[in-house]
């Protein structure tokens, strides 16, 4: 039987206080598939993209998707400079 789709907004400042924020929202729909809205991140630290990664390959040992969806400029230019393709992230399901 297939999971519930879930879909989670994330915070316009993705920094080190709303990186443990950021993990108990992930922690609360461990076991649904999950699409990421970025749609409104204006910042973004690098330890939310680490929850977030982290987050992905959590969703993929459990065999269930993770993808990201809608992304702000803010959002993909922090992926392109640390280095992981933001466009790979929303075309396809990371697991």
């Amino acid at each position: 039987m297939a999971g519930k789709k879930s879909g989670l907004k994330l915070a316009a400042v993705l920094d080190l206080n709303e990186a443990t924020a950021l993990h108990g929202k992930l922690l609360s729909l461990r076991g649904n598939d999950i699409v990421i809205d970025a749609s409104a991140v204006e910042r973004c630290g690098t330890q939310c993209v680490q929850v977030l990664l982290s987050g992905a390959k959590t969703w993929g040992e459990d065999g269930k998707s993770f993808s990201v969806g809608t992304m702000s400029a803010a959002f993909e230019k922090t992926m392109q400079l640390i280095g992981i393709d933001g466009e790979q992230m929303r075309s396809r399901e990371i697991a």
